[in-house]
Order: C-alpha cells, then sequence, then structure tokens
C-alpha cells in the first residue's frame, strides 16, 4: 500500500484534498470515485518534497522537526512499531501540511528504506548532520534516544536562532524609522525651504547649504542610486552563495570584525561543541564528528578546516591537537577536550564547554545590544541637532538683515 494526496471536488462541488491510501493510482481513483471525489490531481505523498503554495517557509522546519522526532521518539520507546508511529503522527493537527510529506517518508519505510534514507528524501531541510544521528540509532538499536537527543539539539539551536533574531527587532526598527525620516525632510522640506532662502536673497550658511544638496541629490537621482545599489548588494550576496572561495573568505573575515568577533566566535564555538557531543554520544567515530560538527557551525571556513583535521584524525592525530588547528576554535576548546580525555567523559564536557560558550555569546549579546540602543539614539539626535542648525541659521540671517534694514 502507499499514500497517495488528491485533490479535487466532492459531490456538492467543494473542494476536497487529503490522503488516501492504495496499491496504485488506478487504485486511489477507484476509491475517491466510491467516495464521491472528482480528482482534479494525484500523485505519490511528498513527491519530490516540494513546499506547498503559501507554506513553503514553515514546512519541515526546524521546529517541525524537532516536534516530529520528540512525538516519534515517544511512541517508539512506548513499543510502537516505526510504521504504526508515523500513522499516528500523520493523524497530528499540529503537523498541517507536513503530514504529507511524513506520509510518502512512511510509504519509503515500508519499501524497506532505512528511517535516515526516507528522512533526506523526505525534504531538502533535512541536514546530514540529522541524518547521521538516525543512522547511529538505527545501527545501535536506540533509536528513541537519539531521536530525543536530536530534538533537544534542534530546539536548543532554534532558540539561539530566536534570540539572535528578536535582538535585532528594535534596532532594525529604529534605523528604518530614521532613514525614513531622513528622507523625508532632506527631500521634501529642505528642497521647499531652499526656494524660500532664494526668493529672499539669504546667502545659506555650509551646513544649510550640504544639507540642502543632500536633499538634491535623494530627489534627483534617490530612484536611480538606491535600487542601483540593492541591485549591487543582491549580486554580491549571491556570488558570495554560489563562489565557494568567496563564501571561504566572507566567513574567513566575520572573525575579524572588531565589534561582533567575540559574540560571534562563541556563537561558533557553542554550535560545534554541542554538536561534537551530541555526535559522541550517540557513537559516531571522530572523524565523522568532526564533520558534522564542522558543518553544524553555518562556517564555511570552520567546516573546511573541520574536514582537513577530521583527516589528520584519521591518520592518529590527537583530537584536542586537531582542534588547536582550527583558530577559531583554539582559545579554549582544546582545554575542555583533553579534560573530558583525562577524565573519561568527553562528550559531558563538551557539553558543559557548550553552555559557557552560550552564557558568553549571551552575555555579548546583551551588552551590545545595550551600547547599540544608546548609540542609536545619539545618532540620530545628532541628526537632529544638524537640521534644527541648517534650519534656524539661515532664518537668524533672515531676522539680522530685516533688523539692520528697519
Amino acid at each position: 500500500m502507499k499514500t497517495f494526496e488528491y485533490k479535487g471536488y466532492d459531490k456538492a462541488g467543494h473542494i476536497a484534498k487529503g490522503l488516501i491510501e492504495a496499491f496504485d493510482l488506478k487504485d486511489a481513483r477507484e476509491k475517491l470515485a466510491q467516495q464521491g471525489v472528482l480528482t482534479q490531481k494525484i500523485q505519490p505523498a511528498g513527491a519530490g518534497g516540494k513546499p506547498s503554495r503559501g507554506s513553503s517557509r514553515k514546512l519541515f522546519d526546524t521546529s517541525t522537526r524537532s516536534l516530529i522526532y520528540r512525538e516519534l521518539s515517544a511512541l517508539l520507546a512506548a513499543g510502537l512499531p516505526l510504521d504504526k508511529a508515523f500513522d499516528i503522527l500523520i493523524e497530528t493537527p499540529e503537523l498541517g501540511h507536513n503530514t504529507t510529506l511524513l506520509a510518502g517518508t512512511r510509504d519509503r519505510v515500508r519499501e524497506g528504506e532505512s528511517l535516515a534514507q526516507a528522512l533526506t528524501q523526505t525534504h531538502s531541510r533535512v541536514s546530514d548532520f540529522e541524518q547521521a544521528l538516525v543512522e547511529v540509532g538505527e545501527t545501535t538499536g536506540n533509536l528513541p534516544s537519539s531521536l530525543e537527543n536530536l530534538a533537544n539539539f534542534l530546539e536548543e539551536d532554534l532558540a539561539v536562532r530566536e534570540k539572535v533574531q528578536t535582538a535585532m527587532i528594535y534596532p532594525l526598527v529604529v534605523i528604518t524609522l530614521a532613514i525614513i525620516a531622513l528622507i523625508v525632510l532632506v527631500a521634501v522640506m529642505f528642497p521647499a525651504f531652499s526656494k524660500v532662502l532664494t526668493e529672499m536673497k539669504v546667502d545659506p550658511p555650509p551646513i544649510t547649504r550640504a544639507v540642502m544638496g543632500m536633499g538634491e541629490f535623494i530627489s534627483g537621482y534617490g530612484l536611480i542610486v538606491f535600487p542601483c545599489l540593492a541591485l549591487l548588494g543582491w549580486i554580491f550576496v549571491r556570488r558570495v552563495r554560489s563562489n565557494s572561495a568567496a563564501k571561504r573568505k566572507f566567513s574567513q573575515r566575520m572573525f575579524r570584525l572588531p565589534v561582533l568577533r567575540v559574540p560571534y566566535t562563541a556563537l561558533i564555538n557553542l554550535r560545534f561543541a554541542r554538536t561534537l557531543s551530541l555526535m559522541l554520544k550517540g557513537g559516531i567515530p571522530f572523524t565523522e564528528s568532526l564533520c558534522l560538527a564542522g558543518r553544524s557551525t553555518g562556517n564555511e571556513w570552520v567546516t573546511e578546516l573541520a574536514i582537513k583535521q577530521s583527516e589528520s584524525v584519521h591518520h592518529g592525530a590527537n583530537l584536542a591537537d586537531a582542534i588547536s588547528a582550527i583558530p577559531p576554535l583554539s582559545e579554549t576548546l582544546p582545554g575542555w577536550i583533553r579534560a573530558g580525555e583525562a577524565s573519561g567523559d568527553l562528550p559531558n564536557l563538551l557539553e558543559s564547554a557548550a553552555q559557557r560558550y552560550q552564557r558568553v555569546w549571551e552575555r555579548n549579546v546583551a551588552r551590545l545590544l545595550s551600547l547599540m540602543e544608546p548609540a542609536i539614539i545619539l545618532a540620530i539626535g545628532i541628526f537632529v541637532l544638524l537640521v534644527a542648525l541648517a534650519v534656524l541659521m539661515p532664518l537668524l540671517s533672515m531676522n539680522k538683515a530685516i533688523l539692520s534694514g528697519g
């Protein structure tokens, strides 16, 4: 039996869509016809792993996958077979459009594929790290525990990302409003003010001329310059993403930024240590664990160095020495690894290191935000002062000319 996704119309002419199990497409159409459904489109569930329109952003995202792994772990731990566990997951209303992909995954499992292979073919968002950890659980016979650890990792990683996004909301809103106010004042109000000064034959001071020149530039060339700058930025981003060498150089320079260097380095160490701990708990060898931990950082340069050092570990190098050869990880992480190897409890020591890096990252992000808010307010205050001076100084000159003429 296979699962098919269908869309059509019922006897009342209403749109009908959902899932149906059948031996093939013909059998599925016959079953739907018996139910009074006129099929418009029918295909194997999860075919191609393509997201539905309007739900592509949430389809099989990190939050959804963590929920799936956690519920699947609980069902398997309760003694249910894998396909029956998927039957229950498919009926979960919280999963929404993801049930179609899960039905496709269930069919692949029924056909003899491993869970790791079926998940990888379900959607491109399933990472190599997730696939490797599920494979370890299937190989060792401890799949529920592996899925539980994987769910915990994804939830913690999602919490880190959400903290970054939440922290950037206020600065982005303030900066956006400031830019809008700048454009309105300089491009709309000052040209009219310039005409008044010209009619009254008042020679504006340098600060007023500078602001008026900025307004003329924005009103005259802004519609051309700003879209061109946006286009150039888009081209640059596409080039960095498509060019591996450029992507590696950009990721390497991230560690040289004066303000972001410390929190970004802590974040990279956090992801690397937590992933490495989880992989070692799952029984994955050092060589594979290093590669997957490097990929989990999201930094191309660290990933490349981790893959290179995994080869040296494969040839007999010490794990701590291999980590020392990766500059962003070489400051304190090798010490934690040596302590873990000496105590025989390396996975838990790495988890403790990850918690320490998380505290460092959170502390530095909070410090940056506390400095960013007054810096933005100060910048806006300076801008308002300059605009006020650009307006008041010509008015004072006009008042002085009127009084002297009187």
